[in-house]
């Protein structure tokens, strides 16, 4: 069954910072901030949540169908995701706006300040996705990732009304939405996605208790970092996985996107929670150790040789069976 996979589809402009932003920072003077910071390098790449996560996806072999708005300057970056094995069919293209820019400058300790602009993204409200069913199939999932709030809300609503099991993963939209944004986004997911801070954030706005949460989705995946991913299930026990060690930390932008993508791509292929974990974890290392969300390639040998050297014999002979399609 398909992967609809729904959310930003951006630029990302990428800036390097040498020193820490923390040494220009007056704490009880922030309310008068106005600071510059002398960056080393840019780097132009493709990004957004859900352009990510179909990248991901479509590198391990299966054909996401990416649902978003952009503008009329999508046209390379369309070339681009379909020759990645991305159906961009259902992406709305807007008339009048571009297509969504994320900019984003990282110091030396990985602190990152970012800022966004929508663009096109706001047209996602547009978008109704019983059409795309109709052509594709039922969905295995629908991923609803940070977005136009009014599409997100949209995009969850609708899957509730017709019975599609939905995946939350509201993500930057958690640090501005309110307790009625999040509480609708969340409510009824299959699996919710946070990482560890978010998670802080759901309990804080919803004013659910993390049982109570729990009561409303059916697995909470929460990122911890470099300590690996933590898999919450109501009256069960967590599931713990550590993360794949790192050649080299260069840039964490899309690091959470290629885990999502290793996650789903798993239990597509039927393998179970901590599998799927191991294999969010090894796609995200893929992304750290360079600059660029959608920048890194995969070989078969190599890939393989990582797992095993993380997670052991099984789980190679769990997940090479589904590798048919990556380069030797």
């Amino acid at each position: 069954m398909p992967l609809l996979i729904a959310g930003s589809i951006a630029t990302d402009h990428l800036m390097s910072f040498p020193g820490k932003f923390s040494d220009s920072l007056v704490v009880d003077q922030l309310d008068k901030l106005s600071v510059s910071f002398l960056v080393e390098e840019l780097e132009v790449r493709r990004g957004g949540c859900a352009a990510n996560i179909c990248f991901g996806l479509g590198n391990l072999g299966l054909r996401p169908v990416l649902i978003g708005a952009v503008g009329e300057d999508f046209a390379e970056y369309r070339a681009w995701l379909e020759r990645h094995n991305v159906d961009c069919t259902a992406v709305h293209i807007s008339q009048t706006r571009h297509t969504a820019r994320f900019v984003c400058t990282n110091d030396s300790a990985h602190a990152q300040i970012a800022s966004f602009y929508a663009g096109a993204m706001s047209e996602a409200r547009e978008i109704e996705l019983k059409p795309i069913v109709d052509r594709v199939g039922t969905p295995d999932f629908v991923l609803i990732g940070p977005d136009d709030p009014q599409g997100m809300l949209r995009h969850t609503d609708e899957c509730r009304q017709r019975g599609y099991r939905f995946v939350a993963d509201p993500s930057q939209q958690l640090a501005f939405g309110d307790g009625d944004l999040i509480r609708p986004l969340i409510d009824g997911a299959e699996i919710l996605f946070s990482n560890e801070y978010e998670a802080s954030l759901i309990i804080q706005k919803t004013g659910w208790s993390a049982e109570e949460v729990l009561d409303r989705v059916g697995t909470w995946v929460v990122t911890l970092g470099a300590a690996g991913v933590r898999i919450d299930r109501k009256g069960e026990e967590s599931i713990t996985v550590g993360a794949v060690p790192e050649i080299e930390k260069v840039e964490p932008t899309g690091v959470g996107d290629a885990f999502r993508a290793g996650f789903l791509a798993a239990l597509g292929w039927g393998l179970g929670l901590e599998r799927a974990a191991q294999l969010g974890c090894l796609l995200a290392v893929h992304v750290v150790e360079q600059v660029g969300t959608q920048e890194y390639t995969l070989s078969r040998a190599a890939f393989l040789r990582r797992l095993e050297a993380t997670y052991g014999a099984d789980a190679v002979s769990d997940v090479e069976p589904h590798l048919r399609t990556l380069h030797p």
